[in-house]
C-alpha cells in the first residue's frame, strides 16, 4: 500500500457510507486529537478510474474537513480484478 496526500474534495464517499450516520461527537474528538498530534492513521481509499473512493475512515475525513484541511493522507489500494 502506498500513502499519498489527496485533495479532500477529490475523494468520493459511496452511497453505502453516506447512508450511515456520522457521530458528531466522535468527529469532534478526532478533530481535537488531529489538531494536537496530526493524522496518525491515514484513511483508506481505492483507486477507481479517475477518482479515489473512500473505503474506511469517514469520521477521520469529516474531522479533517472540520479543521479546514484541503488534503488528507490516504493509503491507496488498487481495485481487485474479478
Amino acid at each position: 500500500m502506498k500513502i499519498v496526500k489527496i485533495g479532500i474534495d477529490d475523494i468520493y464517499v459511496p452511497q453505502a457510507l453516506r447512508a450511515k450516520e456520522v457521530d458528531a461527537a466522535k468527529v469532534e474528538r478526532l478533530a481535537l486529537d488531529i489538531a494536537e498530534k496530526g493524522l496518525l492513521d491515514p484513511i483508506l481509499v481505492r483507486a477507481d478510474k479517475n477518482r479515489h473512493v473512500l473505503v474506511s475512515g469517514r469520521h477521520r475525513l469529516e474531522a479533517m474537513k472540520s479543521l479546514g484541511e484541503t488534503q488528507i493522507a490516504c493509503n491507496v489500494v488498487q481495485p481487485t480484478k474479478r
